[in-house]
């Protein structure tokens, strides 16, 4: 019997973790497996034809928010194209499902709810030994004309129970993104995550993580995520695996998902060593909102969080992505306009603004009616509106999200946002203001390059901006536009003063050529942009501010600013 494990991406340089998992735990008792990977932007012909191509007993697919339609779709067309075939569900998206979905597809054969690596085990043994499949826990299965349901069951007590699907070879550690569980489940109980569901926490052992984490780490995998939950739930584990990752890493970056309240002295400590570009947190404060905290069951001590997150953005070289949640219990969009403001103070590095998404079997999507909460019915299930926010005030805060993610979140105009930051007293007014001017101009329809990012910008500044403050706040615009990419003297954008007197002129000639034999021989570009600015606070008078870039084969480019 031939098995293909399915699955499709959001993007190509994903890889499962899940499909290797399965892979390694049913081992030999299954028949042939193989795991074939999609995304889904391919079109559903092709990969109709490549699973097809392989005349599968059995195609099990795992299903997320992202991908549910185009399985659906896939699980109907193999249906009728080869009506004997075997057709398998699983993953969280399908783990709340009843009778009906295989009702509404008639040629699906089961669904696995939840955990799946015990009921598919069960499954595929007993089709490959030829007999019909007993009781199978958390499984919905056909049975001619009937649908079966077995019994609940718990999931496996021993994670190390699951041979290392890394060490097997059954993982793609080839596209430089690894997907790696130390832990399953979460000690908390927030109302809109699926963990709520299962408060239990199994790790790995550390004999079995540590040799994980090794094999990728001499593999030079780029960067590999993270999925726990509440990776450092433990702290003294959580410690022990930093410890291990700093003492042989060579050049793998690492994304942990971490409640930063949990964070103690010895572990900051530690977390001080970690060199730039090793680590990234990512940290889920979703409100500052004490009533709004309470309403979903997250309890978790702000001021703590807080302090912990200043402590690592003081102490430490770690880049800090700080979550916020829109369209949450009792929240209003000024309360999230002020959430935005106190998060903003802890200086993420990357601050994220979502809409809740209302998960099937998750406490908050079983108690949106009677919390007055509307949402989309399909995946991925966004809220649209409730008792506090309505649809627009939703749809601005996406917008917000928009331009965030354009401006700051890239690297862009971080002068100018707190320059207005400054005049108006808020963050979360700042980016209000421009997103307005985006969405009232229809900026944001299609992609903008990072020229046309800064010179909308500009736009702003000429439309909304009125005598001095608009020339301090284009002379900060053009500063923060020569430090993200290289002006061309041919073509810079209109913001930029170029007219340098002759003895300017003269003088940045001299110091360029000064810097450019100070690299010689280094293989090192040297490139250089100047222009005049007046208004800065820093140069409140005349002054020519030169940019030199430099260049060398395989390190990408580095800003140097200088004054004459």
């Amino acid at each position: 019997m031939r098995t293909l494990f399915v699955t499709l991406h959001s993007k190509f340089i994903h890889a499962s973790l899940a499909l290797p998992c399965l892979a390694a735990y049913c081992g030999d008792d299954c028949g042939d497996i193989a795991i074939r990977e999609f995304t889904v932007h391919e079109p559903k012909e092709n990969v109709l034809a490549a699973l097809l191509a392989e005349e599968p007993d059995v195609v099990a697919f795992s299903v997320y928010l992202w991908n549910r339609r185009n399985i659906l779709d896939l699980i109907d067309a193999l249906a009728v194209a080869r009506p004997k075939i075997r057709l398998v569900l699983g993953g969280p998206e399908v783990s709340y499902e009843d009778a009906d979905l295989l009702r509404r597809h008639p040629g699906l054969t089961a669904v696995i709810r939840g955990e799946g690596e015990g009921p598919i085990k069960e499954l595929l043994g007993a089709w490959q030994q030829g007999e019909k499949p007993g009781d199978l826990t958390r499984t919905l299965l056909r049975d001619s004309h009937d649908i079966l349901e077995g019994p609940d069951g718990p999931a496996l007590p021993e994670l190390d129970a699951i041979p290392s699907p890394f060490s097997m070879g059954l993982a793609d550690t080839s596209r430089g993104f690894v997907y790696y569980e130390t832990s399953r489940g979460c000690p908390y109980r927030c109302a809109f995550c699926m963990s709520a569901l299962d408060q239990t926490v199994r790790s790995y052992s550390m004999d079995r993580i540590r040799s994980d984490l090794l094999l990728l780490m001499k593999s030079e995998v780029r960067k590999v995520k993270l999925v726990d939950r509440t990776f450092n739930y433990n702290p003294r584990r959580a410690r022990d695996i930093f410890a291990w990752i700093l003492e042989h890493n060579r050049s793998t970056h690492f994304h942990f998902e971490i409640g930063a309240h949990l964070l103690d002295e010895e572990t900051v400590e530690l977390l001080s060593r970690v060199p730039h570009d090793m680590f990234q947190f990512e940290i889920g404060v979703q409100s500052t909102l004490q009533d709004t905290l309470s309403h979903i069951d997250r309890n978790v001590d702000m001021e703590k969080l807080a302090a912990n997150v200043r402590r690592l953005r003081q102490r430490t070289d770690i880049h800090l992505h700080l979550d916020l949640v829109a369209g949450l219990p009792g929240e209003d969009y000024n309360d999230f306009l002020s959430s935005i403001d106190r998060v903003a103070a802890l200086e993420p590095h990357h601050l994220q603004l979502e809409p809740v998404k209302l998960l099937p079997g998750s406490p908050l999507r079983n108690n949106a009616a009677s919390l007055g909460i509307r949402f989309d019915p399909n995946p991925p299930y966004t809220v649209l509106g409730t008792p506090q926010m309505h649809f627009a005030d939703l749809e601005q805060l996406r917008t917000i999200s928009r331009i965030l993610d354009l401006t700051f979140n890239s690297g862009r105009i971080g002068g100018f946002l707190k320059e207005m930051q400054n005049r108006l007293g808020s963050f979360a007014m700042a980016l209000e203001r421009l997103a307005r001017f985006f969405q009232s101009n229809d900026l944001l329809r299609h992609p903008l390059s990072q020229r046309g990012i800064f010179e909308a910008v500009d736009r702003f500044i000429t439309a909304e901006i009125e005598n001095e403050p608009a020339a301090l706040l284009r002379e900060r615009l053009a500063r923060d536009y020569a430090l993200a990419e290289r002006v061309s003297p041919h073509n810079p954008p209109d913001f930029f003063n170029t007219e340098l007197s002759p003895e300017e002129s003269l003088s940045v000639r001299d110091t360029v050529r000064q810097i450019t034999r100070n690299k010689k021989g280094r293989d090192i570009k040297v490139q250089h942009f100047a222009a005049v600015f007046e208004s800065l606070p820093e140069f409140p008078s005349r002054t020519v501010l030169i940019f030199i870039y430099l260049t060398k084969t395989g390190e990408g480019m580095h800003i140097e600013e200088m004054h004459l």
